[in-house]
């Protein structure tokens, strides 16, 4: 099994009840849960919105190879909602958006799958909750920990734990 990481957000509708519904149809799909960050919330990031995200970061093993993790994250997040509109760039608001930060250590950059995701570093509510779960883990890219990548940041949108 491997270990994987993944970033779960959500602007719309009932926000924690979308993320929870989430890790739910995850497990559903044979994935084992290992841990849950707390919920964090941000301002939208790279685009203006009237909701704030709700975001979390969960680690899971997994017997899935990447391309197959990718295939049922799409199918969960089509199954909860999210439209992804047509000729729309950049961000947009969504039920759920569910991001593959690291799989295992692989380094992996083919047929538009990027892991680990290229922008982690530069999104502290990534950072956050991925600190709060393991702030040692080092990006097998840039070498660096976690809570290294988190005290650099310049993102500078505030991030609040909404859970104690």
């Amino acid at each position: 099994m491997e270990e994987v990481v993944l970033s779960l957000g959500s602007n719309m509708g009932d926000r924690a009840a979308n993320l929870c519904g989430a890790l739910l149809l995850l497990e559903e799909s044979g994935l084992e849960r290992v841990a849950v960050s707390r919920i964090y919330e941000t301002e939208p990031w790279g685009f203006r919105a009237e909701n704030s995200f709700y975001n979390l970061v969960a680690v899971y093993r997994t017997f899935l190879e990447p391309a197959g993790l990718m295939t049922v994250i799409a199918d969960i997040e089509t199954s909860m909602g999210r439209v992804r509109s047509l000729g729309v760039e950049g961000y947009e608001s969504r039920v759920i958006d569910i991001d593959i930060l690291f799989y295992g250590d692989r380094v992996i950059n083919e047929g538009g799958l990027v892991i680990p995701h290229p922008r982690l570093a530069e999104r502290r509510f990534v950072l956050e909750p991925l600190a709060e779960l393991m702030p040692g883990k080092i990006h097998p890219v840039n070498s660096r920990p976690v809570s290294q990548m988190l005290s650099e940041c310049t993102d500078e949108l505030p991030v609040k734990k909404i859970q104690p």
